[in-house]
Formats: structure tokens, C-alpha cells, sequence
């Protein structure tokens, strides 16, 4: 099997597969190819499961032989991100603690993957416990850009984009606190989903989750492509009662639109600062999709740079303690993540959560207000591209100091209003580095993000191949 067909799209892959140009064996075979090339240099994958998938791929290709019925994902190799569980193969989360951790059963969507005919490669490195936007643990050690291995892929499913985006992995499954899924996709040049919280489960993450951490975490897909988003999105979204925000909604269509037919809106200008390619980038996205017809319309959200505070008070101080718990009596298991996160979390007062938590329905209130006559809204991931792996402290933002945490602003917008986004890739910086966007819309209308962003990437091309 030609290398070059590891960078097709996922969707394209499945229809190989099923017309039988190519074997789910081959195809597999290719892609542990790949794994064994790159991986050395990128530390993508952390665990590989390829005796389970060989067996695996041997059935795909025998029920295919044999007539049966196959799903939706029949034969396709994919990853999951190293702090989702899955069954007999360990879900470390970057941590000490869970270095042996091997879980007796899938996530939900995993199972969901899996009942589909995904063909499971192994698992994808992650930050400790999947709490930062660098990937880097531990265990495991750093991952790196594929575009540049000098450069972070971002976090927290870093190694997930960082995969897919070589070739490694068809397409993978993440999950997405403040920016998760939407950073590396940003970051690595590829696709991600954040869905609306409930609509993919989220059940069999491997770390505590409940509180408000429940109401703004996602698990969603990161591919190539948007079709290839919606392949998966269309296999993991459904209702599952292990997931106490879950939702029985159908799965949205993905009609193609008409640009003219859209009302749209752009934010670069919400408080926070971001570099001139950032900027650009947003701004040659308005102005594709208004060439082809769309009401594009420029917002200015001066609350963008109230999220930082807002989603650290109300999401972050409530769910730490119940991490660092964990890690009582054990701690010297922790990290250098965790011992500097252990030491920012305060003693909280009931009256000072909620508090916060009504600073957050007040944000979202004003975001949803504005979205009723303009229901999709364009805007950057985050304040810069892919920084170096030795990127310590505020970065620099064409000539301005913005604290680390806070450059995360917009894609806590999303997650702290409870809304859907895709990323995608529309841009280049000086240095090679790919830039995206993200396309947000109002909650569980996936449909239209997925539809906007489908014209953006007929417009700029979509994903391309890294240099490596």
C-alpha cells in the first residue's frame, strides 16, 4: 500500500477498505509502518496494542470476504487519548499513580469505536493527568510537533494530533476541558470536535470528573478532515446514562448550506491579545466565507478576558481537590504539573463557588444572547501558534506579556458557555507553523458548525501533510 494514501482521509480509507482496493491488514501494516518510522521522534504514542489489532484487522477482513454487515469505521486504525479507558490495555493519564493501571472495560466510546470497526493502535501521551496545553509527563516523557519537534503540539490530547496529523492514526478520539482537542488540532494543523457536553459521552475518563468539570467536559473526535469529524461524530454521539449530563438527542444532519444563506459573526478583539498572524488568519476566514456570500459581521467581547479567572474559580478550584486526594500519601508520585497545581488551589467557601458559578452563567447568558441572530461565530483558538518545547512563563505576543494560562481565553469561551466548536486549519505562520480557527456555534447545533466549517476548509484547502 503507497504511504502517501496514510494522509488520505479517514473516509476515504473506510471506502478502500470496503471496496477491497486495499486490505484492513494492509492498511493496518501500513500504518504500524508508519508508528515504528516517526514515532521514535515524537513520542505520540505511548502504548501500542498491534497483536490485538493484527487480530482485529484478520476479522475486518473476513467478515468483509464473508458478506457480513460492517459499520462505519470498518477496518480504520485509530488512537485514543492516553487518559480515556479502555479495556486490557493501560490508560497511564500521564501520571505516576496509573502506571500500571490496565482498566477491565472501555469507555463508552471507545466501545462505540470499537462497535463500529474501528481497529484500535494504542494509546496517545497526555500532560499530567491531562492538565496542561504542552504534553509533556512522567512516565512517558514529552511529545512533539510534527511540524517542527522543536515545538509543542499542544495539550492535553497532544499526542493524539501529534499522530494523526504524521500519519500515524486514521483518527482518534480526545477529550476536551478548556481547550483539549481544539489546541492540538490548532496547534498540529488538523481537524477537532468539541462537542456539547453530553452529546458524546464522557463517561471512562480515567480522572475525577463531576462537579462543573462534568458540565463543560467533552469527549469528541480529532481527524483530518471535517468529513472525516463527522464520520466519527456520527459513530460516538447517543445517549448514555453512565454520563450525568448525557442527552437523547438524534444525531444532527450535516447538510451542505449555501454561504449566502448564513449569518455569521467574527471575534479577534475580546480582550485578549494575540499575535498578527493569529489576527490574520481569522480575518482571511471572514473573508472567504464572505466571498462566497455569507452576512459576516465583526464582535467585539470584551468578556474573552474575564473566562481565565472565571473557569479557573469556578472549574479548576473545585475539581483539583479531588485530583490531589488521589494523591494523598503518594506524593511523591506527583510532577512537577502537580506540585505547582497543588500549590495554587485555595481553601473555598461555598459562598465564594458560587460566586463563580454565577460569574459563569452571566458569561454564558451575554454569549447566547448575542448568538440568537448571528448563531455561528468565528474566532481564534487561542493567542499564538505552537510554541517551543522550552517555553517557560508569559509569552511574548507581538511585543505584549500574556500570562500562560490566560492565552487560553477562547477556547475557555466555548467550554465555560457549554458550546460546540470545530477547529480547523486555515493558515500558515513565517516559520511553517500551522494556525486554525475555531468555529463556534450555540449548544447541540453541531449540524451548522459542521456545515460552516466544511465551506471554510473547501476555501483554504484543509489539512496538509507535515514535513516529516
Amino acid at each position: 500500500m503507497p504511504d502517501d494514501l496514510l494522509f488520505q482521509s479517514a473516509t476515504s480509507l473506510v471506502e478502500r477498505i470496503r471496496t477491497r482496493q486495499v486490505s484492513a491488514v494492509e492498511m493496518l501494516e501500513a500504518h504500524i509502518r508508519r508508528i515504528d518510522e516517526v514515532n521514535p521522534a515524537l513520542n505520540a504514542l505511548v502504548t501500542t496494542d498491534f497483536d490485538r489489532a493484527r487480530s482485529d484487522a484478520r476479522a475486518a477482513d473476513e467478515r468483509l470476504a464473508r458478506g457480513d454487515a460492517i459499520g462505519a469505521l470498518h477496518g480504520l486504525p485509530v488512537t485514543i487519548k492516553d487518559a480515556i479507558n479502555t479495556a486490557r490495555l493501560r490508560t497511564v493519564a500521564g501520571s505516576k499513580l496509573f502506571a500500571g493501571n490496565v482498566p477491565d472495560v472501555d469507555a463508552a466510546a471507545v466501545g462505540r469505536l470499537r462497535a463500529a470497526g474501528a481497529i484500535v493502535l494504542g494509546k496517545t501521551n497526555v500532560p499530567e493527568c491531562a492538565m496542561d496545553w504542552r504534553t509533556t509527563n512522567p512516565v512517558f516523557g514529552r511529545t512533539s510537533n510534527p511540524w517542527n519537534v522543536d515545538y509543542s503540539p499542544g495539550g492535553s490530547s497532544g499526542g493524539e494530533a501529534a499522530a494523526i496529523a504524521a500519519g500515524c492514526s486514521a483518527g482518534g478520539l480526545g477529550s476536551d476541558l478548556g481547550g483539549s482537542i481544539r489546541v492540538p488540532a490548532h496547534f498540529c494543523g488538523i481537524c477537532g470536535l468539541r462537542p456539547t457536553p453530553g452529546r458524546v459521552p464522557a463517561s471512562g475518563f480515567a480522572l475525577p470528573a463531576g462537579g462543573p468539570f462534568s458540565l463543560v467536559h467533552s469527549f469528541g473526535p480529532l481527524a483530518r478532515s471535517v468529513d472525516d469529524l463527522y464520520l466519527f461524530f456520527s459513530v460516538l454521539a447517543g445517549f448514555d446514562p453512565s454520563d450525568p449530563v448525557s442527552v437523547a438527542l438524534p444525531v444532527p444532519s450535516c447538510d451542505r448550506v449555501e454561504a449566502r444563506d448564513l449569518r455569521l459573526a467574527v471575534c479577534v478583539d475580546g480582550g485578549l491579545a494575540v499575535t498578527t498572524e493569529t489576527r490574520r488568519a481569522v480575518e482571511r476566514a471572514a473573508d472567504l466565507l464572505t466571498r462566497r456570500g455569507a452576512d459576516v459581521t465583526l464582535w467585539t467581547l470584551p468578556a474573552v478576558a474575564e473566562v481565565p479567572q472565571v473557569f479557573f474559580d469556578w472549574v479548576m478550584q473545585s475539581s483539583l481537590p479531588a485530583l490531589l486526594a488521589l494523591y494523598r500519601g503518594r506524593e511523591d508520585a506527583m510532577g512537577p504539573l502537580l506540585r505547582g497545581l497543588a500549590k495554587v488551589v485555595e481553601p473555598r467557601s461555598l459562598e465564594r463557588f458560587l460566586d463563580a458559578w454565577s460569574s459563569r452563567d452571566a458569561l454564558r447568558r451575554a454569549i447566547l444572547d448575542r448568538m440568537q441572530h448571528r448563531p455561528v461565530v468565528i474566532m481564534p483558538v487561542c493567542s499564538t501558534s505552537a510554541f517551543r518545547h522550552d517555553q517557560r512563563g508569559p509569552l511574548a505576543v507581538d511585543g505584549r506579556s500574556v500570562e500562560y494560562a490566560a492565552s487560553f481565553g477562547y477556547a475557555e469561551l466555548a467550554s465555560l458557555a457549554g458550546l460546540p466548536a470545530i477547529v480547523v486549519p486555515v493558515a500558515r505562520t513565517p516559520d511553517g507553523l500551522p494556525i486554525g480557527v475555531q468555529i463556534v456555534g450555540r449548544p447541540f447545533d453541531e449540524g451548522l458548525v459542521f456545515a460552516v466549517a466544511r465551506l471554510l476548509e473547501q476555501e483554504t484547502g484543509g489539512y496538509q501533510r507535515p514535513p516529516m
